[in-house]
């Protein structure tokens, strides 16, 4: 950490981790661009990283999840918010109407089934071992009695609930449309079902899912819904969707697994979502707040590894890719000697009750190879988008990641003196090499000084934007 500090190049390196935003794994690449002017050929400028500090140039790893990068997460979960508030209380920038509020909309909560007791909050009486456990104890989640916990059918739902979604929005337009006594043809016609959804994991390490859904005008949230839309047709849609059979996904018996139909959980919530807020939680920016706060999580809040233990050789499924005899041992993958995993789970700082559901994925696969379930154990089985949309939700990721680029680069062209220069008669011409990842042991420790001075001071820039908002609100 020294070394670094006294450095002659330190104040550069500190503004290239700035400029990352405090990046805990920043990408380091080497290389050059040059900016000339198409007519008259004249060098406008010229960057090259060997005046760099190493001769590298740091940027962002743009990793979602908040235990690899909590840098990259805030913004990924920043461009979360916006995207999930911009569908429900408009965006002009993005084409979306303030009359999307207007818009039937509620939040659903979607849950797992029960694959056995585990410890708990019960309110108003101890949990089933007897105890009152703590709001952080280590043990909730936890199986109760870990020889009849089915971690078998726990990874198994996991790993089907993205089909179970997919047939739940399938089976919703039929439901909203039997209910508006319209066929599937004339509800296109009249009406869209739009949605933001987010996955969590639950202490036990079950998948369940957070969703914004909306019932739009058949041009989506720029047309008005039909008039007999409303938020009591799309709760009572909801619910009757996730009763019926047709959102359920049956997995065949093999081997000595029996037969399993998974559906959704009884403990379902809809509720509605206020504009202003009347005295309810779940207003427009509870809403967005909370999906883009378990948008940049995944499983290891319950205890497991947030990165991948299947062997990279054979993606996790044991076999060779060279013979495929079946039962012979030559068809095994020889570095993982067919087990499909790259790590011992037993040498793995993760909880009990995750190690167990991972090493159920491991032992799982062999008995279904289409589902991959060992290359995902370390989500638990969970092989889907922990984020997604439909289609005419509200704005893309891609669209806000644009205009961040955009701003940026307008910005870099004044710094260098490029800005009154049309961006149509400059060409640029560039080469980068990849050069590695993440800092020096010392490097972290500064890194991580940095990081906490940008999180503090945008934490004190955001309260004095609440308390002005305030006293404006006071003054009129």
């Amino acid at each position: 950490m020294l070394r670094v500090a006294g450095a002659p190049g330190y104040a550069r390196w500190e503004d290239q981790v700035r400029r990352t935003g405090g990046c805990s794994d920043p990408i380091r690449i080497t290389g050059w661009t040059v900016s000339k002017d198409k007519a008259s050929g004249e060098l406008l400028h010229r960057y090259s990283t060997e005046t760099e500090p190493g001769a590298r140039l740091r940027i962002a790893c743009g990793n979602r999840r908040a235990s690899r990068c909590p840098a990259c997460a805030w913004t990924y979960a920043g461009d979360t918010y916006h995207l999930i508030r911009a569908g429900l209380a408009g965006d002009d920038r993005r084409d979306i109407p303030t009359t999307v509020r207007e818009h039937p909309r509620v939040f659903a909560t979607l849950t797992a089934p029960s694959f056995g007791p585990v410890h708990n909050r019960p309110v108003g009486r101890p949990c089933r071992c007897g105890t009152h456990h703590q709001e952080n104890a280590v043990e909730l989640g936890t199986a109760l009695d870990p020889s009849t916990y089915d971690y078998a059918a726990a990874v198994l739902f996991n790993n089907h609930a993205g089909q179970l979604w997919q047939r739940l929005t399938t089976r919703l337009r039929r439901e909203i449309a039997a209910y508006a006594g319209l066929t599937q043809r004339e509800l296109k016609e009249e009406a869209q079902i739009s949605y933001g959804k987010v996955a969590e994991f639950q202490k036990r390490g079950a998948i369940h899912f957070h969703a914004v859904i909306r019932i739009d005008g058949p041009a989506g949230p720029a047309s008005p819904p039909p008039l007999w839309a409303s938020t009591e047709l799309l709760d009572r849609s909801i619910r009757a969707a996730v009763a019926h059979s047709y959102t359920s996904a049956s997995v065949p018996a093999v081997g000595d697994q029996p037969a399993r139909t998974f559906r959704w959980g009884t403990q379902l919530d809809v509720r509605p979502i206020r504009a202003f807020g009347d005295g309810s939680d779940i207003t427009e920016q509870a809403v967005a707040s909370y999906v883009a706060k378990y948008a940049t999580k995944a499983a290891e809040t319950t205890g497991a590894t947030d990165t991948a233990v299947h062997c990279r050789k054979c993606r996790g499924t044991g076999l060779s890719d060279l013979y495929h005899q079946p039962g012979s041992t030559l068809s095994r993958c020889t570095r993982c000697r067919g087990t499909g995993l790259g790590e011992d789970l037993a040498r793995l700082p993760v909880s009990e009750h995750a190690r167990r559901l991972m090493a159920a994925c491991a032992a799982l696969q062999p008995l279904y190879p289409d589902r991959a379930l060992t290359r995902w154990a370390h989500m638990l089985g969970f092989r889907g988008h922990f984020s997604t949309k439909s289609r005419q939700y509200s704005t893309t990721l891609g669209a806000l990641r644009q205009t961040r680029a955009d701003y940026r680069s307008a910005q870099e062209r004044e710094a260098r003196g490029l800005g009154d220069i049309e961006p149509d008669t400059v060409l640029v011409l560039a080469s980068w090499q990849y050069a590695g990842h993440g800092h020096s042991r010392g490097e972290s420790v500064l890194a991580a000084t940095i990081a906490r001075d940008i999180q503090l001071n945008r934490q004190t820039a955001r309260e004095a934007l609440y308390d002005q908002i305030a006293l404006e609100g006071d003054a009129s």
